[in-house]
């Protein structure tokens, strides 16, 4: 299993790196074998950063494989050109719900949109609005979707602000990856990603955010969303 590491077109690739590590760390246990899908900023700031970690934990126990996972939000300050890990919050994506959506079930089942474990438990929990969920599933009849976090292991506000992000609430989800394409490689063509971002807005998102700026007061673009197409839609 190959471990992670950062790639041409990361910023700040030392903060990813430290925070993937200090996440192998956290989750190492014996028998088991931590894979990392991605690290994504949470925040990206001058002197501090939320790098998002989903990863996938096998364990062999008993003669049996068993596969985990959760997302790992790892808080880092800047010292000079060195970061250091602050705090690290695992996500609580809550108990499984006893009914779910039409749309929920969809999802699940579908083998066009890529979920990590904690994402895929805030499906399950029924905590995740059906709008998100729909449009997902929209996007999905285009594109293969890589999605790295959709509720819990995220910031509970805008990083670097007091105001509430979508994600806890379950009104949002970020794309790392579009059709096996990672959005923070330069490789991956610009149309495809901004092909997506325009789609993601046809969905109904009143706030879609990724590496290139497009026009008009939808789309919007910063350094934290240089890695992923982040898509929040109004309850």
């Amino acid at each position: 299993m190959r471990r992670w590491t950062p790639g041409r077109g990361e910023i700040e690739p030392r903060a990813k790196l430290i925070a993937v590590q200090a996440v192998e760390k956290l989750l190492s246990r014996p028998n088991t074998v931590v894979e990392v899908i991605d690290a994504q900023y949470g925040g990206l700031l001058a002197q501090t950063a939320s790098v998002l970690v989903p990863c996938r934990q096998h364990t062999v126990a008993n003669g049996k494989l068993i596969t985990g996972g959760t997302t790992v939000d790892v808080r880092l300050s800047r010292s000079g050109s060195s970061w250091r890990v602050t705090s690290m919050h695992p996500a609580k994506p809550g108990p499984a719900a006893t009914r779910l959506s039409a749309a929920a079930r969809q999802v699940l089942a579908s083998d066009r949109i890529i979920l990590p474990p904690a994402s895929a438990a805030d499906i399950r929990s029924g905590t995740i609005e059906d709008a998100v969920l729909t449009a997902m599933l929209t996007l999905s009849e285009t594109y293969r979707l890589g999605i790295s976090v959709i509720r819990s292991g995220h910031p509970l506000n805008v990083f670097g602000t007091n105001r509430p992000s979508d994600h806890p609430r379950g009104r949002a989800f970020d794309t790392w990856q579009i059709n096996g394409r990672a959005v923070v490689d330069p490789s991956t063509p610009r149309t495809l990603i901004t092909n997506y971002m325009r789609a993601t807005a046809a969905t109904g998102s009143h706030n879609v955010g990724g590496p290139y700026q497009l026009p008009g007061t939808t789309y919007f673009s910063d350094q934290t969303h240089h890695d992923h197409i982040h898509a929040g839609y109004r309850p």
